[in-house]
């Protein structure tokens, strides 16, 4: 361990620094896919095509995870942070540069590689900031990674509207969030390692507890994948609502989320991060039902926003329980962000493939089947709770937690 100290008001701004990174962070995906269209018809590519490239995304994030913590030990957290969010607001730019298919993929992977690096950093530090805080900070950081998304999706959606061309757009997206970011980087808490302290791996397997809660976190963005590619697409096909109307379902379920995330550390403050989990497990299931059951659309858009509710505090929960589950809170980290991810690249399309050969319906029954297991499995949770350190009035000096 260190011996770099902290007082509480550094802690703090550390905390905020933390928050906007996130809200860069999500601005990048925001910006992205509102232009996926465009992308697609640049490129010339039918649908399998552009799902086949997408999917290197994950692929990218999942190989380069590892590697976070290594770059953090190197560097320092706030060196890393910063070199890290820099690459992944500037790879913004290079889908939009792709003519074909083959160079999408190869755009797709970088893209993913920088947005799994960063990812893991700015989580490792939101960790370690709550750790210090002694109290739940994560929800409301994701909370703002999706209001960063939703404004990145609403200046792609200005941009499309207007005709603007990918490349410019999102070559000035780039520039201003890179700079947003950098600036933020600035408050972010520095950590440094022990002189003794070995490297984590290149790559290795994550740790067992960070399995056990990586299955949580999958339960969560299977949902999530599913309803944000699949709930306009059942309004309209099973419900035969409008276009419109099936669209304002899907942004409904996003600004649930977000909502539910900035005020969900309140309620995993009261409440604990177990009882959280389980109360939004019952939320979600009963969305699902109320989906499966659904015969007006106003039943299944409530539905949704119930199952939105329910899940959007899991994955920031499952972070912080990784990042306290042991001596190497990146390592764990990643190995549950893998996870997650690839929960969120495998449920758009498993939803799809059960649609084809029974309904769609029953593929809301398989989404309503794996939140039960928010309930059951929640007590893995608990090491987060139990691990948490905390900060000396704002005169005292804190220590440095990174072990």
């Amino acid at each position: 361990m260190s011996h770099v100290v902290y007082d509480l008001r550094e802690v703090r701004r550390a905390r905020y620094a933390v928050a906007a990174v996130f809200a860069v962070h999500g601005a990048v995906t925001g910006s992205f896919a509102t232009r996926v269209p465009w992308i697609q018809e640049h490129a010339g590519l039918s649908a399998g095509q552009l799902g086949f490239s997408l999917a290197f995304t994950a692929f990218g994030a999942s190989c380069s995870m590892p590697l976070a913590g290594r770059i953090s030990h190197r560097f320092g957290s706030r060196t890393a942070l910063r070199g890290l969010i820099a690459l992944w607001t500037l790879a913004l730019v290079l889908p939009a540069l792709a003519p074909n298919m083959l160079t999408l993929c190869l755009a797709m992977f970088a893209y993913g590689a920088s947005a799994g690096m960063a990812d893991v950093a700015m989580n490792a530090l939101g960790v370690e900031v709550e750790r210090l805080l002694d109290k739940s900070i994560m929800s409301g950081l994701h909370g703002m990674w999706s209001a960063g998304a939703l404004i990145g999706s609403a200046g792609g959606t200005l941009a499309a509207h207007l005709g603007a061309d990918a490349r410019e757009h999102f070559a000035l997206a780039s520039a201003v969030l890179t700079v947003l970011g950098l600036v933020a980087c600035t408050w972010v808490l520095d950590l440094q390692p022990a002189e003794d302290e070995e490297p984590p791996p290149r790559f290795a397997l994550p740790p067992k507890s960070a399995l056990l809660i990586g299955a949580v976190g999958f339960c969560a963005v299977f949902a999530e994948g599913a309803s944000l590619d699949w709930s306009a697409v059942y309004l309209r096909d099973q419900l035969d609502t409008s276009a419109g109307l099936a669209a304002a379902c899907t942004t409904g379920f996003m600004l649930t989320m977000a909502v539910a995330r900035l005020v969900g550390d309140a309620v995993v403050n009261r409440f604990g991060a177990v009882r959280t989990v389980r109360i939004g497990g019952g939320f979600a299931v009963l969305g699902g039902v109320l989906i499966v059951l659904a015969g007006h659309p106003a039943v299944a858009m409530a539905g949704f926003a119930l199952l939105g509710l329910g899940i959007a505090v899991v994955v920031p929960l499952c972070f912080a329980a990784a990042g306290h589950s042991g001596p190497n809170p990146s390592q764990a980290i990643a190995g549950v962000a893998t996870i997650t991810y690839t929960s969120g690249l495998i449920a758009p399309s498993l939803i799809g493939g059960v649609a084809q050969a029974t309904s769609l319906v029953v593929s809301f029954v398989l989404v309503t089947v794996l939140a039960c297991g928010l309930g059951v499995f929640a007590g893995v949770l608990r090491t987060g709770e139990r691990n948490r350190k905390t900060v000396s009035p704002p005169s005292a000096a804190v220590p440095d937690p990174r072990p």
